[in-house]
């Protein structure tokens, strides 16, 4: 009995843990679903732009949920942070790019943010 246990207990971690990854690889494809435009003036990307009005918005910015890893704009200092488990981590400030692609110094300021950046 004790072996059985075991194992079952072994592939419910080992299932626990592959689903895990699979959300985290989820949540990487899907954070940017543009192509191309990578050099200024940054036109001729495909893909479409991020839909602001469909992200929830937070005391600071807005939030695109995940399966694992949530990211946070920050529209006051136009910093982008990853959180999952209840932790946080600044990653990255809004690419030239980005504000170019998806505009979202203009998204903040149109859901009433004050913009810094």
């Amino acid at each position: 009995m004790k072996i059985v246990l075991l194992k079952v207990m072994a592939l419910f971690g080992a299932f626990m843990l592959m689903a895990l990854v699979a959300g985290v690889v989820a949540d990487i494809r899907s954070f940017d679903e543009t192509r191309g435009g990578y050099e200024p003036p940054y036109t001729g990307f495909t893909g479409e732009p991020l839909d602001w009005s469909r992200l929830d918005r937070g005391p600071h910015g807005f939030v695109k949920r995940g399966h694992v890893i949530d990211v946070l704009v920050h529209c006051g200092t136009g910093m982008i942070s990853l959180s999952a488990f209840g932790w946080e981590w600044s990653w990255r400030q809004v690419s030239p790019r980005a504000l170019a692609v998806h505009q979202p110094r203009e998204a903040c300021r149109q859901a009433g943010y004050t913009t810094r950046f």
